[in-house]
């Protein structure tokens, strides 16, 4: 997913004459005398400026307050924002339809959209996840990167890949991927009557009462029971009480314990 051809245009005006600014503050590059000359230096070039940008974000205020390139209030606006930047190291996880993933490094999860091309264009085609230091920006309610990511040569293996992998399900499972900087400018969304779903509760209350009396017999009999009754037990909270996480947690540790048995008791049954 990435900004409309007119908001990405939008965008790199913006940064564009915010950087000339920065330059002629800082006195990075001097030769450079306009925003356009600035715009047509190669990447290499930009950095330092760039770099200086957000080591210096106080520059934003003085550019504001200046408005040197004469900016429409709004637009101004948009600049103003890009005080509640994030950086640092970050991890491009996933691509999806509607942004790519970025896992910062504090474990915040963001979803983040390209400018003129997909982030996942903007990669080449690297598999991920992907180390980068990376600047991620507010723009229209909506989060973009600031036009530079710096990669490092990095191996992930498996145990750091599925760290990642259960930070983002666990982001996405408590609606916690953020996808704006810009929160007051959302509006608020209503809430969509979830189909209820069927009322297993006389059912699972049945299966407790039916496993409780499941006891005895042959060793392995036995301990199987154990595993149903506690799986049973477990069922039952997660239906009657859901939102009591003590509670459930406690049932689930009854059921590792039980199949914990069971597993011991397989492993001494001789063929």
């Amino acid at each position: 997913m990435k900004l409309s051809t007119e908001d990405a245009r939008l965008f790199f005006k913006l940064m564009w004459g915010l950087q000339f600014y920065v330059n002629y503050e800082q006195e990075i590059l001097p030769n450079v005398d306009s925003v356009e000359a600035y715009t047509e230096l190669s990447t290499e070039d930009r950095i330092a400026v760039r770099n200086a940008l957000w080591e210096h974000p106080e520059l934003i205020d003085a550019y504001v307050a200046e408005n040197p390139d004469e900016l429409p209030a709004n637009e101004l606006e948009i600049v103003r924002k890009w005080k509640r930047f994030v950086s640092g190291t970050m991890q491009v996880f996933r691509h999806l339809k509607k942004h790519t993933i970025f896992i910062h490094d504090d474990s915040q999860v963001y979803g983040v959209l390209g400018l003129y091309d997909n982030i996942e264009d903007a990669l080449y085609g690297r598999r991920l996840p992907i180390m980068v230091q990376a600047v991620l920006l507010p723009f229209k309610d909506r989060i973009v990167y600031d036009g530079m990511l710096s990669f490092y040569n990095v191996y992930f293996g498996r145990g750091i890949r599925s760290g990642l992998n259960e930070e983002y399900m666990a982001a996405k499972q408590n609606d916690r991927i953020i996808t704006t900087l810009e929160p007051e400018l959302v509006k608020p969304v209503r809430q969509k009557r979830e189909k209820p779903s069927k009322d297993w509760g006389s059912v699972v209350d049945d299966l407790v009462q039916t496993t409780a009396e499941m006891k005895g017999g042959p060793a392995v009999q036995s301990s199987a029971f154990s595993l149903l009754r506690a799986s049973a037990q477990l069922a039952q909270a997660t239906v009657h009480n859901p939102d009591d996480l003590d509670e459930l947690w406690d049932q689930e540790r009854k059921v590792r314990r039980a199949l914990t048995r069971l597993q011991t008791v397989l492993n001494r049954a001789e063929m």
